[in-house]
C-alpha cells in the first residue's frame, strides 16, 4: 500500500518500509500538528515588569522559555527527532503569549545558513560571535544560541530513553560539525526544527549541497547503503509535515510554511552539485507525495538529460510539488544588478520562489496589479472614462503610470529602511519586530551589529512584483485592434460598453473572447503588449536598484492575489466582465490559452526575463492524458529544455485532471492528501475555499506537451 494515493492514475513505488510509510501517514493526516494546536504557546506571564523591557529583551526572554518550556515530541521508530510542538508557530508569530496573546510576529520569506551548522557546528557558531563581542547586538544573538543549546540539552537528556539512536547522534551535533550523512540529517533537521519552534517559516535551500558530500564519503567508506539513506532523508521529509491538522479550516490552503527545498544546478566554484541525495529526494517525493516542502530544480543548457527525465517522471504524479529554474538566467540576471559571479551561484529562493542568496538576504517584495493601474488609472474606468486619440497616446500614458508607481514605491520603500546622513553615510532604520534566531543563522547580522529588520544581513531586497501583466497586455491589444486598427467601435463607445459591463454588447464581446489572439499562443504580435509591459515596468524598477544601499529589483507575481483583486476588477476590453478573477503571475488569462503548454512557455518567454531579478512565475497545468504513456516523460523534459533554451527563469507545472479536482470538492473526505500547486507554495485541494479551488479549476488548461 502506497502512503499517499496518486490522482493522475500512476502507483506509486515502494521501496520505503512499512514503518516509514505509517509514519508518513500520521504525520499526513495531521496526528502531530493536532497535538501542536493542544499546547499553542508558552506563556510569559510570570516575567515581572515585561512590558517595561526593551524590544529585544522582551524577545530574548520568549526564545528562551519556549527553549525551556516547550514539550518534547519522541515518535516511535523515528530516525530523525526533535520537533516544533507549539502550535501558536503555525499561526506565524513567536509562541510565546503574554496575557493569552501572542508578543511578536516572526519572520518568513527567508533561507537560512542551514550549511553553516554542518561546517562548523553550534560552538563554531559560538566562537564566531564571540568575534563580535564588542558589537551590542551580539548579545542577543548569543542568548538565541545559548537557547538553542538548552532545547538540544533538554533532547538529548530524554533521548537516551525515548531514542537510543538518535541519541548517539545528538551527543555530537548539532554542537559539533557533521561528520556522517546520519549526522549531517539530523543537525539540519534540528537546527530547522528550532526556527521553526521560534515561530520563524525558513526555506531550507540547496538540500543536496549542503548533504551530498557526506552521504558520498560514506558510501565510499561502506557505512551506508542507498537504501539506508533514502529511508533517512524520507524521516526528514516526514517530520516536515509535523504541522498539518486533521481538521484545517479552508482559506488559502495549508502548507504554506515556505519551507522549499532546491536542488542541483552548479556550487560557487561553478561545479555541478547534482548527486545521490539529489535523485534519493526525488524518490522520496515520488513515493510518499509529501507536498510540504516545495521542490524547485535548478537546470540549465549543460544538465544532464537524466536528471531531466527524473523530474518529468516525479512531475507526472501530479501535486505541483516539483518546479524549475533556468539557472543559465537566472545566474545572468544576478550578474546584471552586481551579484558577484560566486555569490550568484549559490541562489536558492525566499522559502516560495523569488530568487535570493541563501544566510545572507533580508528580503520582501510588494505586490501591485498591473491591470487596475490601466483600467482605473489610465482609463479612468468604470466612473469617468478618459478619452485618448490613438494607441500610442493611451500606450504612453500606461508606461508613465507604470514608471510612478515604480518611484512611488521606490521612495517609500527607501524612507521607511533608511536615510543619507549629512555626511552622506545611510543610517538602517529598524523596520520589523525582533528576531534573534533569525538573525543568528544570517550572515552580516554579526558582523554588522545589526539584525535582520535593520540592514544586518550582507543583502537588503525590497522587490516590487507586478501582477495582472497579461490582463493589460490583453486589454491594450484588444483596444488596439477593436477602436483603432480594425474600428469595429470608437474609443468612447467602447469605454462606455466596459462601463456597462458589457450589457447590450454581446455580440462584440463574443469578437473580442473568440476573435483576437491573446497572450499564451505563441502570436507574437499579441505576446508584444505583454513583453513591452514587464519590460517598461522592469526598466522603472532598475533606475532605482543601486541608489541606497536597498537592493530596489523588479519581479512578476500574484501569489493568488487575483482573488483579492477580483472584487474592484472592472470589465476588460478582452470581453471578461466586471470582478473576474484573471491571470495568475506570469500566466496567460484564464480560457484564452488554446495552443497547447509549448505554446505558452514561448510567449513567456519573449520578454526580457532577465530584468525580473526577483523572478517571474509561469504555471503550467497539463492534463495527465498529455505526460502518459512511455512518451510522456520524455515530452515533460521536452518542455522543461525548451523553457532553458528560450530563456525562460520560473516554471512550476502541475498534472492534474479538473474531474478529479470537482470531485475532491463533492467528496472531501475521501481526498484529504490531494495536493495541488497554488502559486509559490502547495496546498491540499481540501484546505482551499471554494474562490481558490475555482481558480485553481479554471486556470491554464494547458494540452499536448
Amino acid at each position: 500500500m502506497t502512503a499517499v494515493p496518486c490522482a493522475t492514475g500512476l502507483e506509486r513505488p515502494a521501496r520505503l518500509r512499512d514503518e516509514t510509510r505509517r509514519f508518513a501517514l500520521e504525520s499526513l493526516r495531521g496526528k502531530y500538528g493536532d497535538e501542536a494546536r493542544s499546547r499553542p504557546a508558552v506563556s510569559l506571564d510570570h516575567i515581572e515588569n515585561f512590558d517595561a523591557l526593551s524590544p529585544d529583551e522582551r524577545c530574548a526572554l520568549a526564545v528562551e522559555t519556549i527553549a525551556r518550556d516547550c514539550p518534547l515530541r519522541f515518535v516511535d521508530g523515528e530516525l530523525v527527532t526533535g520537533s516544533a510542538t507549539l502550535g501558536a508557530a503555525i499561526d506565524h508569530v513567536i509562541p510565546a503569549f503574554r496575557d493569552g496573546r501572542p508578543v511578536f510576529s516572526s519572520v518568513s520569506h527567508v533561507t537560512l545558513g542551514f550549511h553553516k551548522i554542518l561546517t562548523l557546528g553550534l560552538d563554531g557558531i559560538e566562537e564566531e560571535l564571540k568575534k563580535h563581542a564588542d558589537k551590542p547586538y551580539t548579545a542577543y544573538l548569543t542568548r538565541a544560541a545559548e537557547a538553542f543549546r538548552l532545547w538540544h540539552g533538554r533532547i538529548l537528556s530524554k533521548s537516551a530513553e525515548k531514542n537510543p539512536l538518535c541519541h548517539a547522534l545528538l551527543e555530537r551535533v548539532p554542537l559539533r560539525p557533521a561528520e556522517t550523512f546520519h549526522e549531517a540529517v539530523q543537525s539540519l533537521w534540528l537546527t530547522f526544527a528550532f526556527t521553526r519552534l521560534t515561530g520563524n517559516w525558513s526555506g531550507i535551500g540547496r538540500i543536496d549541497e549542503m548533504l551530498g558530500p557526506y552521504l558520498e564519503r560514506d558510501l565510499a567508506a561502506g557505512r551506508i547503503t542507498l537504501d539506508d539513506a533514502r529511508e533517512i532523508l524520507a524521516h526528514f521529509f516526514i517530520k516536515g509535515c509535523e504541522w498539518i491538522v486533521s481538521h484545517t479550516p479552508v482559506g488559502s490552503g495549508d502548507a504554506q510554511h515556505y519551507q522549499n527545498i532546491v536542488l542541483s544546478g552548479i556550487d560557487a566554484e561553478g561545479r555541478d552539485v547534482t548527486n545521490a541525495v539529489t535523485y534519493l529526494v526525488l524518490d522520496v517525493i515520488e513515493e510518499l507525495g509529501i507536498s510540504d516542502y516545495p521542490v524547485t530544480v535548478r537546470l540549465n543548457s549543460h544538465s544532464d538529460p537524466r536528471l531531466l527525465t527524473r523530474v518529468a517522471e516525479v512531475v507526472r504524479y501530479g501535486g505541483g510539488i516539483v518546479a524549475v529554474y533556468n539557472e543559465d538566467l537566472i545566474l545572468s540576471s544576478l550578474a546584471s544588478v552586481g551579484y558577484p559571479p560566486e555569490e550568484a551561484r549559490r541562489f536558492a529562493n525566499d522559502g516560495c520562489w523569488e530568487v535570493q542568496i541563501p544566510g545572507k538576504t533580508y528580503f520582501i517584495y510588494g505586490p501591485f496589479d498591473g491591470y487596475t493601474l490601466l483600467m482605473r488609472d489610465v482609463l479612468g474606468l468604470p466612473d469617468h472614462p478618459r478619452h485618448f486619440d490613438s494607441y500610442d497616446e493611451l500606450w504612453t500614458a500606461y508606461a508613465d503610470r507604470l514608471r510612478t508607481h515604480a518611484d512611488e514605491t521606490f521612495r517609500a520603500v527607501a524612507d521607511g529602511r533608511g536615510h543619507f546622513d549629512e555626511n552622506g553615510t545611510w543610517v538602517w532604520r529598524n523596520s520589523g519586530p525582533p528576531c534573534p534566531v533569525i538573525s543568528l543563522f544570517t550572515e552580516g547580522c554579526a558582523e554588522n551589529g545589526r539584525s535582520y529588520y535593520e540592514g544586518g544581513p550582507v543583502y537588503t531586497v525590497f522587490s516590487p512584483h507586478i501582477g495582472g501583466a497579461p490582463d493589460a497586455g490583453n486589454s491594450l491589444h484588444a483596444i488596439d485592434r477593436l477602436c483603432f486598427r480594425d474600428k469595429l467601435v470608437s474609443f468612447d463607445d467602447l469605454m462606455e460598453i466596459l462601463k456597462n459591463d458589457w450589457e447590450g454588447a454581446e455580440p462584440l464581446r463574443r469578437y473580442a473572447m473568440e476573435r483576437i489572439p491573446y497572450y499564451g499562443n505563441d502570436d507574437d504580435e499579441a505576446d508584444s503588449y505583454v513583453s513591452r509591459i514587464l519590460d517598461t515596468f522592469a526598466d522603472a524598477v532598475l533606475a532605482h536598484a543601486h541608489e541606497t544601499p536597498l537592493l530596489f529589483i523588479p519581479g512578476v507575481s500574484t501569489f493568488g492575489r487575483q482573488i483579492e483583486w477580483a472584487p474592484l476588477r472592472t470589465p476588460s476590453p478582452m470581453g471578461t466582465k466586471k470582478c473576474a478573477i484573471l491571470s495568475g503571475n506570469a500566466s496567460p488569462t484564464p480560457g484564452t490559452d488554446t495552443e497547447g503548454a509549448t505554446a505558452v512557455v514561448k510567449s513567456y518567454c519573449k520578454a526580457d526575463l532577465k530584468k525580473q531579478v526577483s523572478g517571474a512565475a509561469l504555471d503550467i497545468r497539463l492534463h495527465p492524458t498529455s505526460v502518459s504513456g512511455e512518451n510522456g516523460a520524455a515530452a515533460l523534459a521536452a518542455l522543461y529544455r525548451t523553457f532553458v533554451a528560450l530563456n525562460g527563469f520560473f516554471m512550476q507545472t502541475d498534472i492534474i485532471d479538473s474531474s478529479v479536482l470537482l470531485a475532491a470538492r463533492e467528496h472531501p473526505e475521501e481526498y484529504k492528501t490531494l495536493s495541488v500547486r497554488v502559486s509559490g507554495w502547495n496546498a491540499r485541494f481540501v484546505t482551499l475555499n471554494r474562490e481558490w479551488q475555482d481558480m485553481i479549476i479554471q486556470r491554464t488548461s494547458g494540452g499536448t506537451v
